[in-house]
């Protein structure tokens, strides 16, 4: 099978971030190490967004993220949930990993409603957010990448683990199921200060 072409800012970068940019998008499949049904955990996300709880979101989320790092051998994240994405004639901001800095450990932030019709965001799209976040800790510390990119690669690893907790997506009419749809995002460095979502 032809493997997909690198994104357009591809031809723009140098050769040593093409060659992280390469290996980023060489991996493909994240497959998640054994541990506890986290099924419950997945329900309580759901169940804190339904009923408009920050507070329960959090704690779930947390807990989620507390069991992954622990399965993946990598440092802990703190996971901060906030009420209404940040927005601008940019976009939305679903999510934003902000890397461990002076000691302190690294932070996800995620936001539970839409930015222009306040409505809370449904549950499997506000895990891929949490999801997408995480992606970018494991580049640099489970696969000791020295940038995060968002590579094909890069996209197959956060799908794939969203299959293994949440199960394939309803089908959609003229779309199979499991099929994720294009995210548009940005990206940066380790140096920098976050890398977001939107």
């Amino acid at each position: 099978m032809e493997s997909a072409l690198p994104f357009a800012y591809y031809d723009r970068l140098p050769a040593s971030r093409k060659r992280i940019y390469d290996r980023s998008d060489a991996i493909v499949e994240l497959p998640l190490p054994p541990g506890a049904d986290l099924a419950p955990v997945i329900a309580a996300i759901a169940a804190g967004l339904e009923a408009d709880r920050e507070t329960a979101v959090q704690r779930a989320c947390q807990q989620l993220i507390d069991d992954l790092t622990m399965r993946f051998c990598v440092p802990s994240l703190r996971v901060k949930v906030y009420a209404t994405r940040p927005s601008g004639d940019w976009g939305e901001l679903h999510g934003m990993y902000l890397p461990e800095d002076s000691g302190k450990r690294a932070v996800v932030e995620v936001w539970m409603r839409t930015a222009q019709k306040q409505k809370v965001v449904a549950p499997r799209t506000f895990l891929r957010t949490v999801l997408h976040e995480l992606c970018h800790h494991l580049d640099y510390e489970l696969y000791k990448l020295p940038e995060t990119f968002h590579t094909e690669g890069f996209y197959k690893r956060e799908s794939h683990l969203l299959l293994q907790l949440a199960g394939p997506p309803p089908a959609k009419k003229g779309q199979e199921a499991g099929a994720a749809s294009p995210v548009r995002t940005s990206t940066g460095t380790r140096g920098a200060k976050a890398h977001s979502s939107s």
